[in-house]
């Protein structure tokens, strides 16, 4: 069991929902997840519209959390008037906060992603910020109330994997009490067993699996992949090297020897 945001979950991966190639794939692709938490965008498809309400139906008969995002927000009063609807239709004070700042790589912009997270938090809110791998610009998050931090790996869609893992494991290390989600740019299932053993808690997982050959399998591959690097975490990975050891000793006479 995982505990995040006051919920116990079971699954330590995170399945995004935009881009399946149709609804039935996107729901088999959570069943094979395993997902516990699902996130969804408030702004790319809404009940209102044609189509929405069926959507929503099929997030609801997942099982699954619903982790409303504002994906798209450029200002902070985009982003908490976004989350104040998004609470009012889930019912939920969860709330994955996306205020984007270049449109060349999707960074999200770390002032008015600060600003509106203390407004939220304020407001009751529980906040999941997509962020950078900024050391101080997490720390501010953490001490404006965050309990969930969600740096990137890479930028969102690239599928490059965690292009920067010193910076990463400086964030594990600092922040120990905090749990720490990785979001975005992950694109195969060994970058996310890559993040989960360096005891990352979890990891979110969209494009790499609506995009995919098979989603349906390649949830089922991260969901496995994750699994094994959190295995890996818990029972302590062997560190590095710099030289060779062997893992047989060649100490006294081999078994084999015989006496003339």
């Amino acid at each position: 069991m995982w505990l995040i945001g006051d919920r116990e979950v079971d699954s330590r991966m995170l399945l995004g929902t935009a881009q399946y190639p149709s609804p039935k794939i996107l729901s088999d692709a959570i069943h094979a997840s395993g997902a516990s938490i699902v996130t969804v965008s408030l702004r790319r498809q809404a009940p209102q519209q044609g189509g929405g309400q069926a959507f929503w139906d099929l997030i609801k008969s997942s099982g699954a959390l619903v982790l409303p995002n504002t994906a798209g927000c450029r200002t902070t009063r985009e982003a908490v008037t976004t989350a104040e609807m998004a609470r009012e239709l889930f019912e939920t004070n969860w709330i994955k906060l996306e205020v984007i700042g270049d449109d060349y790589n999707l960074q999200p912009d770390p002032f008015q992603l600060l600003e509106a997270a203390r407004e939220l938090i304020s407001m009751g809110f529980e906040v999941f910020p997509y962020c950078t791998d900024d050391l101080v610009l997490c720390q501010k998050l953490v001490e404006s109330g965050c309990r969930i931090i969600m740096p990137w790996g890479a930028p969102i869609g690239s599928g490059k994997g965690l292009l920067n893992p010193f910076q990463l494991a400086v964030l594990r290390a600092r922040l120990g009490d905090v749990n720490l989600i990785v979001d975005a740019g992950v694109g195969k299932p060994s970058h996310a067993a890559q993040a989960m053993e360096m005891g990352y808690d979890g990891v979110l997982i969209n494009t790499a699996v609506a995009l995919a050959g098979d989603p349906v399998i390649m949830a089922g591959a991260f969901a496995k992949a994750i699994e094994a690097g959190r295995m890996a975490f818990e029972s302590g990975v062997m560190p590095e090297r710099e030289l060779a050891k062997p893992s047989t000793p060649t100490l006294g006479t081999p078994f084999w020897h015989q006496k003339p």
